[in-house]
């Protein structure tokens, strides 16, 4: 029987190679998607928003910044939280020498990424990458995933890209979704791409499928600014949608998106149109603002817990839904895997 059972996993391995081989990619080194537990998918350590050809670790001190974000990830983990996945892209204060030191101290699994941001006209892609392919851009994404970041060995965990919130897609953001497309087909990693609306959403996600990349291995980042006509849309073809704005300090502004009113009256349709399988919530908080006294204002991560999850449980959101919403939809989405259209 024993040896039946190794001939099937050998004849499973060479038929589903994605599916058996299935990890979560974290700065400490790969582990089991049933070990991420509970994650917050879109948060941040630190940004520096000088623009690409000025930032570089020269203009910060990676000991300051691992003393002021560590009580707020201590904090997390009172709640439970065992993954954090930091979405500060290259060029933008993407530090992983940093999230390796608070990864070790918390023991909390950390995630980093690879790609390039083009929202704010491109300010943030260096100017001599601007032009280049798309081919040559996954290129590079590739071969830090295979070798690390900078010579550090940290690999990445996902795929960080961003277009403008705009219908159609400029040369230069098409560029960065194709790469993200060739380097998803060669490694695995999730496409989380900040995008905004409806518009921008459907057309990445029209790119992905020319090229034969599921939708699945897309998530459509700050789908707040987006549509419920869009959500149905992009889920229908098994896109991920990530409202990642979570804020109870805005609970008096009847119009943001980021208010705890917002998001239980949005994740309750949500589950009643039977789409909360596909959906991602976070808060992107933080975070160390480089080039201020001490990193400036840094918000926490925890209103989801402190005010969102108990006014979802007194509207009938169960824990499963819960545990559906914050561990078992990111281990799905996020897990190293090639997803083909």
């Amino acid at each position: 029987m024993k040896k039946l059972v190794e001939h099937f996993l050998i004849l499973l391995l060479a038929i589903f190679p994605s599916v058996a081989l299935a990890q979560i990619i974290t700065v400490t080194g790969p582990i089991e998607p049933e070990e991420m537990g509970l994650a917050l998918i879109h948060e941040h350590i630190m940004v520096d928003w000088i623009g690409a050809d000025s930032t570089g670790q020269h203009r910060w001190d990676r000991n300051e910044i691992v003393e002021r974000a560590l009580p707020y990830l201590k904090e997390i983990k009172e709640y439970g939280v065992t993954t954090f996945l930091d979405c500060t892209p290259a060029y933008l204060g993407r530090d992983p020498y940093v999230l390796k030191k608070l990864a070790d101290r918390t023991g909390i699994h950390i995630l980093t990424n690879t790609g390039y941001y083009g929202s704010g006209n491109n300010k943030y892609i260096p100017e001599g990458l601007m032009n280049t392919s798309a081919k040559e851009m996954a290129f590079h994404w590739i071969r830090e995933f295979e070798h690390g970041i900078d010579g550090s060995g940290i690999r990445p965990g996902f795929i960080k890209i961003s277009v403008e919130n705009e219908e159609i897609l400029s040369e230069i953001h098409r560029n960065l979704i194709e790469a993200a497309g060739l380097t998803h087909l060669k490694t695995g990693m999730a496409i989380v791409s900040h995008t905004g609306g409806d518009s921008p959403a459907m057309a990445q996600i029209r790119v992905l499928k020319e090229m034969g990349v599921s939708p699945s291995a897309f998530v459509w980042t700050h789908a707040q600014n987006g549509t419920m006509n869009g959500y149905l849309q992009a889920a229908s073809q098994g896109a991920w949608i990530s409202l990642d704005n979570i804020d109870g300090g805005t609970s008096n502004d009847t119009e943001g998106t980021g208010n705890i009113d917002w998001f239980v009256k949005t994740l309750l349709e949500l589950k009643d149109r039977g789409i909360l399988d596909h959906i991602l919530i976070s808060h992107d908080a933080g975070w160390y603002n480089v080039g201020e006294k001490n990193g400036g204002y840094y918000k926490g991560y925890t209103d989801l817990f402190t005010q969102l999850i108990p006014r979802l449980k007194q509207n009938g959101f169960t824990q499963k839904d819960i545990d559906l919403v914050l561990m078992e939809n990111p281990k799905r989405a996020y897990a190293i895997h090639i997803r083909k259209e």
